[in-house]
């Protein structure tokens, strides 16, 4: 039991406890503690094995080693899962700095030139030039309309 649970002792504590349940039954709890208090909680989920003591002492042995090939590979996963995440925000936040120099370096599009005949003011034409047409702003006032009456009421 105990070569079984040598790969996961070399990272982290093992608690083992044994309790009675009845006359001809034992409960054994093995729990791994926490490495690191960063550590993802997986992996120190706990195994139980209730049983008798025969049982336990004949099939222990295989289920711990079982159990410890998981935590292992788990482990592993863990960490392969975060350093690839850490390689990919490293890249990520490359490239947004890259951009970011890019539009520093960019020359700023400046408006095209105005042409200089554009810019000037039209001339204004003269009231006598006028064709007789009202514009939107008459200079002179138009002569008012004559209205008959009838009774009071204009036609």
């Amino acid at each position: 039991m105990f070569v079984e649970l040598m790969p996961l002792l070399a990272r982290r504590t093992v608690l083992i406890t044994v309790a009675k349940v009845d006359d001809k039954t034992l409960r054994v709890n093995v729990i791994p503690t926490q490495a690191k208090a960063d550590a993802n909680t997986a992996l120190t989920t706990p195994l139980t094995f209730t049983g008798p003591p025969e049982e336990l002492d004949a099939e222990l042995g295989k289920h711990l080693a079982g159990y410890v090939q998981t935590h292992q590979q788990t482990t592993n996963t863990l960490a392969a899962a975060k350093a690839t995440l850490e390689a990919a925000a490293k890249v990520a936040q490359e490239e947004a700095k890259r951009r970011a120099e890019e539009r520093k370096k960019a020359p700023l599009k400046s408006p095209p030139p105005v042409a200089a005949a554009a810019t000037t003011p039209a001339e204004p034409v003269p009231a006598s030039a006028s064709t007789g047409t009202l514009g939107l702003f008459p200079t002179t006032t138009p002569e008012p309309a004559t209205t008959q009456s009838k009774g009071g009421l204009a036609l």
